[in-house]
């Protein structure tokens, strides 16, 4: 049964990911931003605001990465702006949009076949951030190399790579430069937002425009270095009260 069970939310998240494939063709396509207002699967107009869109970080390479960014749900005008990378490294931010953070999931109990039906969840942290969920680095998600050379990547180029991507993305909304900024995120990510925020930090001491509202970095259970982190698990569960004295002894 839980075999069946997975597949079958694997199922009907790649059928949502079609979904969202054809809206990310049609950034592509066109080279701009597309507000989506309805999505199939989903009963009536979202009830939050979602744009996606392109953003070129190469231009030797044709190198664009891909974003979903949904405004607040409380006050757009004046809170955080929030920039999510999932992990990985390679993830697509779909992930972190039905899965972790945002405002959408699908119901797969009620899942006959055909296009899944989308639910709005409530408890998504858009309900009081403006989030833009990031394809990052090249290769993940629908972001695109139009070059072999543009898909040759490391941690040092995605840092500066999103370091491009939130300074043109300003430049395109620059209704919420004075919002507060927070780089956030998970798992890989750990590797990605502190040099990130190190980065913005010194452009902005620099007096590089757009002058960014940095405020800090936000990340979930992330990699650091895998030659502490990994051997820490067992100290951490045992003052965590996680497993007993006997076993730590072990």
């Amino acid at each position: 049964m839980k075999d069946r069970s997975h597949g079958l939310a694997l199922g009907v998240s790649f059928l949502l990911l079609l979904i969202v494939a054809g809206i990310a063709q049609s950034d592509r396509e066109k080279n701009k931003t597309t507000v989506v207002s309805h999505l199939p699967g989903f009963d009536g107009p979202l009830p939050f605001s979602l744009e996606t869109g392109y953003v070129e970080v190469d231009d030797r390479n044709g190198v664009r990465l891909f974003y979903y960014f949904v405004q607040s749900e409380a006050n757009p005008a004046e809170d955080p702006v929030l920039l999510w990378l999932t992990g990985g490294p390679g993830c697509s931010a779909f992930s972190g949009l039905v899965y972790e953070i945002g405002p959408l999931s699908f119901q797969p109990d009620s899942y006959t076949g055909g296009v899944p039906e989308l639910v709005y969840r409530p408890d998504s942290w858009t309900k009081v951030a403006n989030v833009i969920f990031l394809d990052s680095p090249v290769g993940a998600g629908f972001s695109y190399s139009a070059t072999d050379q543009g898909y040759k990547s490391c941690d040092t180029k995605a840092v500066d790579q999103i370091a491009i991507f939130l300074t043109k993305w300003y430049e395109e909304h620059p209704q919420f430069l004075s919002n507060p900024l927070f780089i956030a995120g998970d798992s890989y990510s750990g590797l990605i937002a502190p040099p990130l925020t190190f980065q913005i930090a010194k452009g902005i001491e620099m007096g590089d425009k757009p002058l960014l509202n940095l405020k800090g970095y936000i990340i979930g259970n992330p990699l650091t270095d895998r030659k502490f982190d990994l051997p820490a698990r067992v100290p951490y569960a045992h003052r965590m009260g996680l497993i007993s004295d006997e076993q730590y002894e072990v």
